[in-house]
C-alpha cells in the first residue's frame, strides 16, 4: 500500500550509510519522501544522494538546508548525484534573523531557476510563509496542532493555489522513546523564536507531537490538514533497527 501524504524523516547526523539503510524501508513501505534534516556535522545532501543510488521512486527532500550558513549557490551545485525529479530542497532563514525575509526569497528564486528540484520553505510566521508561498513552491511548517496547520495550510493556498504545504510532526511509536521526545520538546520549547510562536498561538510544544497513545488517532488529522505530512521519527536510540520498527509501526497504523 502507498501512502502519498505520509513522509518518514530522519536526522542527518545519522550519517549517509546508515541513511542508505534506513531509505529502501521507507520506500518498500510506500511512504512518499524520506526527509533529512541539515545540520553541521550531518549534511542532508551527501545523506540523501546515498539514499537515491539505493532507491528508485522515493521522493528525497531536505528539512532544511540554512542559507545563512549554506548560500543558494552552493546548494545548486551540491545536487549533482540526486535525481531531480525526485529531490525537494526545503530551506529556511537559520540563525540570523536580519534580512531573513530578503535573503530567503532571492535563494528560494535562484534554486528554482538553477535547479528543477522542488523548492519549500520553512517558515514559523505569516511573512515567511508568504514568501514561501510566492517565491518557493510552498511552506515546511512545522511544531503545529492539526488545526493551526489547516489553517495555515489554507492560507498558503489562498495565495497560491498550486502551493505544496508540508508539516513536520516529532513522533514517537514505541514507549521506549518517550524521553527521547521529551527531550525534544523540551529543547525546542527553549528557542525564544519557537517559545514566542507557542505564545503567539497560544498552544505548547507538547500539544503538537505524537506518541504511541496518540498517533493512531491524530495522524489522519494531520493528514486532513496539510498536503504532506513527514513524521519525524523519535527512536529509543540511533540504531537502524530503531528506525526500520518506526517505519513497519508507522505503515500498519495507516494501511
Amino acid at each position: 500500500m502507498t501512502h502519498p501524504r505520509l513522509s518518514i524523516g530522519v536526522a542527518g547526523l545519522l550519517g549517509p550509510d546508515a541513511i542508505a539503510r534506513i531509505a529502501p524501508t521507507v520506500e518498500a513501505a510506500g511512504f512518499h519522501a524520506l526527509w533529512v534534516n541539515d545540520t553541521p556535522g550531518g549534511d542532508a545532501l551527501i545523506a540523501l544522494a546515498a539514499a537515491a543510488r539505493v532507491t528508485s521512486r522515493l521522493t528525497l527532500a531536505t528539512g532544511v538546508l540554512a542559507v545563512d550558513r549554506r548560500p543558494a549557490e552552493s546548494i545548486a551545485a551540491a545536487v549533482g548525484d540526486i535525481p531531480q525529479d525526485r529531490l525537494v530542497l526545503g530551506i529556511g532563514s537559520g540563525q540570523t534573523s536580519v534580512g531573513a525575509l530578503a535573503r530567503v526569497r532571492d535563494a528560494a528564486e535562484l534554486l528554482r531557476e538553477q535547479t528543477d528540484a522542488q523548492v519549500l520553505v520553512g517558515a514559523l510566521g505569516p511573512k515567511m510563509r508568504a514568501v514561501a508561498a510566492t517565491a518557493g513552491q510552498g511552506p515546511l511548517l512545522s511544531w503545529l496542532t492539526p488545526s493551526i496547520a489547516a489553517a495555515q495550510s489554507a492560507e498558503a493556498h489562498a495565495l497560491e493555489p498550486a502551493a505544496h504545504v508540508a508539516l513536520y510532526v516529532r513522533t514517537a511509536l514505541d514507549a521506549a522513546a518517550r524521553p527521547a521526545l521529551d527531550v525534544e520538546v523540551a529543547r525546542y520549547a527553549s528557542y525564544p523564536k519557537y517559545a514566542a510562536n507557542f505564545a503567539r498561538l497560544a498552544i505548547s510544544a507538547a500539544d503538537t507531537v505524537l506518541d504511541p497513545d496518540t498517533a493512531d488517532t491524530r495522524i489522519p488529522q494531520y493528514v486532513d490538514a496539510v498536503d504532506e505530512v513527514v513524521l519525524r521519527a523519535i527512536v529509543a536510540s540511533d540504531a537502524v533497527e530503531d528506525y526500520a520498527a518506526f517505519v513497519d509501526r508507522a505503515a500498519g497504523m495507516v494501511d
